[in-house]
């Protein structure tokens, strides 16, 4: 079972409503719609994206992560969560 599944229809609804952003987004760039409206909604966006990976994140962690570290192979799920992290992070 995923970290999230606690969170997994808030997660859904999450990205429901980023999906509805996005295509808000495609509208706004058909209907030629101000350069800094439309990057003020891409930046609404990403700020949508990043609450949703934060959550992801935290359940990973208290989740996955705690769960390898209490049956004593929590060193491969910290180096997998190292790397999310570093991911997250450079995008």
């Amino acid at each position: 079972m995923p970290g999230y599944a606690t969170h997994k229809p808030t997660v859904q609804r999450r990205l429901q409503r980023i999906e509805g952003q996005v295509r808000g987004l495609q509208k706004m760039v058909e209907d030629d719609r101000y350069c800094i409206d439309v990057l003020t909604q891409v930046s609404a966006v990403k700020a949508a994206l990043e609450s949703v990976a934060l959550l992801l994140l935290a359940d990973h962690t208290e989740h996955c992560v705690a769960e390898a570290i209490r049956a004593g192979d929590g060193d491969a799920k910290v180096k997998e969560l190292n790397g999310a992290v570093e991911r997250l992070v450079k995008a």
